[in-house]
């Protein structure tokens, strides 16, 4: 209650004069009950009780728009919320076959996307921005050809986190493996994380979506 309704408050008890009720007041107040059994004021207590009643008329005007004022608040910090905390996405690089090999390390764009829950993901850039401060879950697989070195990793703000690495088999024959890798952290509001195909080496993907970036908000803090 704001300092201004109290005010409102005390200015009407003061002025209605709300003193006990005598003896005379209370022996009239039942004279005048009713056969329905309620109270019917009159007299000194009855303009009392009517003065307070119009008195309060303004206080009950103005809470009922305090308490509207704060509904539509909530209602827009929930809302706010919803669209801050609701963060999730999954993409592959879908049908591109061979990516690399390139002489430096390049982000990989995850094109063919599954879902991207608060658009976090930006899906001409390959980078997720944490939209608030939290715990989030990422995941990565990496999909090649034995013959060829596989090697990504993860990134968070120019920072290696995890890595992907696959060494090549020359004497094996050709076939095809896939790896994978998790991780859970804390994020600032803003910041990255994308993955990076390391230099001189490959990834290979299909329709079958066999190299994939995930990540979502676990809780936030």
């Amino acid at each position: 209650m704001s300092h201004r309704t109290l005010y409102l408050l005390l200015i009407v008890l003061f002025s209605c004069n709300c003193s006990s009720m005598s003896e005379p007041q209370e022996k009239e107040k039942e004279e005048l009950t009713g056969r329905s059994g309620l109270p019917v004021e009159s007299g000194a207590a009855g303009k009392q009780q009517s003065c307070l009643i119009t008195g309060l008329y303004p206080l009950l005007a103005e809470l009922s728009s305090t308490l509207q004022s704060l509904k539509s608040s909530m209602e827009q910090e929930q809302f706010k919320r919803k669209e801050e905390y609701n963060v999730a996405f999954a993409a592959t690089l879908g049908n591109r076959g061979d990516v690399g090999p390139f002489n430096t390390d390049v982000t990989l764009v995850y094109q063919k996307v599954f879902l991207n829950a608060g658009s976090r993901y930006n899906t001409g850039t390959g980078i997720f921005t944490a939209p608030v401060k939290g715990v989030y879950f990422f995941s990565l697989s990496g999909h090649n050809k034995t013959t060829k070195p596989m090697g990504l990793r993860l990134i968070k703000n120019g920072e290696p986190l995890i890595i992907l690495y696959n060494h090549p088999l020359t004497d094996a024959g050709i076939r095809y493996e896939t790896l994978s890798n998790s991780i859970t952290l804390m994020l600032e509001k803003g910041d990255q994380v994308f993955v990076r195909l390391l230099a001189n080496t490959w990834v290979f993907d299909n329709t079958d979506n066999l190299t994939l970036f995930t990540g979502h908000l676990v809780f936030p803090l």
